[in-house]
């Protein structure tokens, strides 16, 4: 999983992993007359337990069953990212987050620190014990400064991705931007997901040095 002595996280694109064509897409429609967007030949694994349709990317995946290739920095590969985030797992290693505390989840400290009550969104997966140190040398983003959080409670708000719009000449894509659509937004029905986003509503903000005593999961 490295690349060059730095540590190559599991969520990262890879060169040569693809998205879909543009032209795979197209208008779908309800019993009620409602468009929605769709695929020609869209399968039951493209669209998430609550409906929304999601980016299709290509994956290369090693022997030992991880992501192989020349790292795409900055570029996050959506259905690991879904993966990741959907069953809280570390978004270095894949491996098991939970400990007796709650989730390790890392945020840049740019806004603030959070106080007790805030929610906080995110579309970062949590990060192991293991790791939370090595993700902090290593990100650009965290070494402007960072903050650690102890999570009890992440539900699931929405995701992030890209609008589309039905016209006249077909399936247009829109401008968008990383702002979390949350789900049941009437706007998902023509919405391409790239990365789910949850809620920290429960948490403690911790001093990533006294995660060292936190060496056991539950």
């Amino acid at each position: 999983m490295s690349t060059v002595g730095r540590l190559v996280p599991y969520i990262t694109a890879r060169e040569g992993e693809e998205p879909e064509s543009h032209l795979a897409l197209r208008a779908t429609f309800d019993r009620a007359g409602l468009s929605a967007l769709g695929y020609w030949d869209e399968s039951r694994e493209d669209r998430d337990p609550r409906g929304v349709l999601w980016g299709r990317c290509s994956q290369l995946i090693g022997r030992d069953g991880l992501p192989s290739g020349r790292p795409q920095w900055g570029f996050v590969h959506p259905a690991r990212q879904r993966e990741t985030m959907t069953h809280l797992r570390c978004q270095i290693c894949v491996g098991p987050t939970r400990t007796p505390e709650g989730y390790p989840f890392l945020a840049p400290s740019a806004g603030g620190v959070p106080r007790p009550g805030d929610i906080l969104r995110t579309w970062q997966p949590p990060v192991c014990l293991a790791h939370l140190r090595v993700a902090v040398e290593q990100c650009p983003h965290l070494q402007k400064g960072y903050i650690t959080l102890m999570v009890r409670s992440a539900p699931l708000y929405g995701v992030i991705g890209t609008p589309y719009q039905w016209t006249a000449r077909g399936i247009k894509e829109l401008p968008g931007d990383d702002t979390p659509i949350p789900y049941r937004a009437s706007e998902l029905r023509w919405f391409l997901a790239s990365q789910l986003v949850r809620c920290l509503q429960d948490f403690t903000v911790v001093d990533l040095h006294d995660l060292a005593a936190l060496d056991s999961y539950a």
